[in-house]
């Protein structure tokens, strides 16, 4: 897995580079050799944020955690980020587990898990996807009182998400063909 870290408002020192590596090799296990990991540290006053993106065969798998200090927030993320891998592997194995690691997760988590269990879609909702620009989607957003949004983007004709973020700011998710 190659492995890249960067650091927000803050150098990262060798001893947290070396222990994310040794850390993140016990990943290796479940993803392919082509894996990318991506470690950014944020530092704002008095606290640290962790963000951990795995991607692999077009899956991106990502865990964020915040702490006093850096090294904590990554424990925290990295154990997240696990445990979904580890929840998910039935669904995950026909995508990104090498099959080596799909026995050694059947041995391992064999216990009739609920987290075997097929997902379940309580609601199905249609509605007219009308083109607007991004302010005006927020808008929208904000309006309805919900976290999401989507929307036809009104230049390019191509569907789009708006979205909340934690710290209030606002994301767009637009789909790129691969």
């Amino acid at each position: 897995m190659k492995i890249t870290c960067t650091g927000r408002k803050v150098t990262l020192k060798e001893a947290f580079l070396e222990r994310v590596e040794k850390k993140l090799a016990k990943l290796d296990k479940f993803f392919s050799d082509d894996a990318q990991a991506q470690v950014t540290v944020t530092v704002e006053k008095d606290w640290q944020t962790v963000e951990i993106t795995v991607r692999d065969k077009g899956f991106a798998s990502r865990a964020e955690k915040s702490g006093d200090r850096m090294e904590e927030a990554f424990d925290s993320a990295l154990e997240l980020l696990t445990r979904r891998i580890i929840k998910n592997r039935k669904k995950l194995e026909n995508r990104v587990c090498q099959p080596a690691v799909q026995d050694y997760i059947a041995q391992e988590y064999a216990s009739g898990d609920p987290a075997d269990e097929e997902y379940d879609v309580i609601r199905e909702k249609h509605f007219i996807v009308k083109p607007c620009t991004v302010e005006e989607a927020i808008l929208q957003m904000n309006m309805l009182g919900h976290a999401f949004f989507l929307y036809r983007d009104a230049d390019t004709d191509s569907i789009q998400v708006v979205y909340r973020r934690k710290n209030g700011s606002y994301g767009v998710l637009v789909p790129e063909n691969s």
